[in-house]
């Protein structure tokens, strides 16, 4: 499988809605690096999975995770040998925690789901370490009783803060004419008292900070400076108590980290597996049954991705293993192949898929799809040309137990050789071993395809009264592309279309040579050569199919001079035609010559005509050159 294959069945763009399922960051990485996985073992477990998950959210039971949206950046904090936050260890704690309630949710719910049950038994048990956290830290912060240190530091900053507050509000009592405003307010993380300016040096203490404007001075009295020295110590002493303990909590961690790391892997496979229990239950979906041979039967299945799309009933890998579907353009025939390419996929991760019981999906080694326009413009490659390249690679690539899907095999080149080249294809393909199923528009590709015996063929259901495609797939039968059909309907004449019938059937065509009589008389095409060219009119010459200017008639003869990509050429008259005059063009001071002329030429025709002496010395001793040569 390659990128193309998950691209053109939409399937990356499934793993997008299943990732918007995912809670963590490390679920949503999980189904990032998910593959479809082609061991049918895996598949199976996969599915068992899934469907336990959507059991249990059925129930309307749903797993205890928490603290799960911002685990990755706090995990990754702990690697790097950051000291966590109270806030940060509180959020690890509540995940701690979360193990232990999920490892007690499945031993509750074994009965819905046992294996899942199994791997919550995996789950560590961290109540040690939640412990710690939680006696210590609450509502984001390190509680006063954390240790004695911490309380007696607490302590000491109540006290200084009311011993300082006491001061100020004296302070204020008997100085209230000098004050800006009776308040006490903190600068720089010092109590202060707003002075106003013009009393500031009256003031023992010191100032702090001025206001913007100057009025106000805010002024740390001298009788409070040694408290407020005292404050600053005592906090100091409480940060270096806070870091303490938070290094210890963080240690804590740090040393248990293996183990955690353990735990979330398996959480991250609990989210992914209940994403896709989620994305399974908005889909509706079922587990299909699966096999390894090949083997695929959808019952009333449809495209995840498309709205109001009609159910597919479909069987291939049992009696034929080649299918060839035909029909009208736009009648469904590429969603078929979609269809099938993206459930299987789909099933190959463990999601279920919108079917109904019945429904079988065979795992492949390997699913290759050539669905679309394959032009390159970068390649310079035809629609064709493209096509091949893709099947090329394919061809290469392919192993026995392979599902290939193939639209228009064959088309954008000569039918009959695109026939012949689409049937080979397909022959190489089915003598691989491969499943595989295609589209086209040939005759001869249908006939291929009724004559081999493990081939058969289905048409998109097309309602040729009302002329619209009913998207329902018939399988053996062969469709028509209706051309004619539409063509009576479209009103086209029946004199048309029974030419088309004829030319259909018979291959005889109508060769007879007409010949027809040109508008353009002589004496028109004599006019042409008349017309009186200007230096400066922009002409257009037939021949080079490109725009040029005039630059001179050349007199006796019905040649004109004109300059082309910086050279003057002579062309006839009759091969060129006029787009504009050199009137309609420039302004009518402005100096036509300068068209035919580089910048360079016309700077030192300018500084000749102006009597440069620097002009007229290199012209003189150009003419020196000359007579020397």
């Amino acid at each position: 499988m390659n990128n193309q294959t998950f691209t053109k069945t939409q399937f990356n763009e499934i793993k997008q809605r299943l990732s918007s399922y995912a809670i963590s960051s490390f679920g949503k990485k999980r189904i990032a690096e998910m593959h479809p996985h082609t061991k049918l073992s895996v598949v199976e477990k996969r599915l068992t999975e899934t469907t336990e998950a959507k059991n249990l959210l059925d129930s309307n039971l749903h797993v205890p995770f928490m603290g799960l949206q911002s685990i990755e950046h706090i995990t990754n904090q702990l690697e790097k040998g950051f000291i966590l936050s109270p806030q940060e260890l509180l959020e690890y704690a509540d995940f701690l925690r979360s193990l232990r309630l999920i490892r007690q949710f499945f031993e509750k719910n074994q009965t819905i789901a046992p294996l899942l049950n199994r791997y919550g038994q995996g789950l560590s048990d961290f109540s040690e370490i939640e412990t710690e956290i939680y006696q210590v830290v609450r509502n984001g912060r390190i509680i006063d009783d954390a240790s004695r240190e911490l309380r007696r530091a607490r302590r000491d900053i109540t006290e200084t803060q009311d011993k300082i507050q006491e001061l100020l509000k004296k302070f204020i009592r008997q100085n209230k004419e000098k004050l800006q405003e009776a308040i006490i307010t903190k600068r720089n993380d010092i109590f202060t008292v707003p002075i106003k300016a013009a009393y500031k040096k009256q003031i023992s203490g010191m100032i702090v900070e001025l206001s913007s404007k100057g009025t106000t001075a805010y002024i740390e009295p001298s009788n409070v400076s040694r408290w407020n020295e005292q404050l600053t110590y005592h906090k100091m002493t409480e940060e270096a108590e806070v870091y303490q303990i938070l290094a210890t909590l963080t240690g804590l961690l740090a040393e248990a980290f293996p183990l955690i790391q353990q735990n979330l892997e398996i959480i991250a496979e609990f989210d992914q597996i209940f994403a896709r229990g989620k994305f399974s239950r908005e889909l509706n979906g079922i587990t299909p049954k699966i096999n390894a041979d090949g083997y695929i039967r959808l019952v009333s299945a449809t495209h995840p991705l498309i709205d109001k799309v009609v159910p597919l009933d479909l069987t291939i890998g049992d009696t034929y293993r080649g299918l060839t579907i035909t029909g009208p353009n736009a009648g469904g025939k590429t969603v078929v192949l979609k269809t099938v390419g993206l459930l299987t996929l789909m099933t190959m991760i463990g999601l279920q898929i919108p079917a109904k019981a019945g429904t079988e999906i065979a795992i492949f080694d390997q699913i290759f799809v050539d669905i679309g326009d394959a032009q390159s413009i970068e390649n310079a490659l035809s629609t064709f040309s493209g096509h091949l390249k893709n099947i090329s690679e394919i061809l290469r690539q392919t192993r026995k137990n392979s599902l290939i899907l193939l639209d228009e095999l064959g088309s954008g080149t000569e039918p009959n050789e695109g026939a012949a080249l689409a049937i080979a294809i397909m022959e190489e393909f089915y003598q691989q071993g491969s499943i595989l199923i295609t589209t086209t528009h040939y005759g001869e590709i249908k006939r291929f395809a009724e004559l081999h015996p493990d081939f058969i063929t289905a048409a998109m259901e097309f309602d040729a009264q009302h002329l619209t495609p009913k998207y329902r797939l018939l399988i053996g039968q062969t469709g028509e592309s209706n051309a004619l059909w539409i063509a009576k309907k479209m009103a086209l004449s029946d004199q048309i279309i029974a030419k088309a019938q004829n030319y259909f059937t018979s291959r005889q065509y109508q060769l007879e040579k007409k010949h027809f009589k040109t508008k353009t008389t002589k004496k028109q095409a004599q006019s042409a050569k008349e017309i009186t060219y200007h230096k400066g009119d922009k002409v257009f010459l037939l021949e080079q199919q490109k725009s040029a200017l005039i630059y001179q008639e050349i007199p006796f003869s019905d040649n004109v001079t004109v300059y082309l990509e910086n050279q003057f050429i002579e062309v006839p008259k009759r091969r060129i035609t006029l787009e504009f005059r050199a009137a309609e063009l420039y302004p009518a001071d402005y100096e036509v010559e300068n068209l035919f002329e580089d910048f360079k030429a016309r700077k030192e025709r300018r500084d000749i005509d102006r009597g440069s002496k620097k002009a007229q010395r290199k012209l003189r001793k150009e003419a020196a050159q000359r007579k020397s040569e």
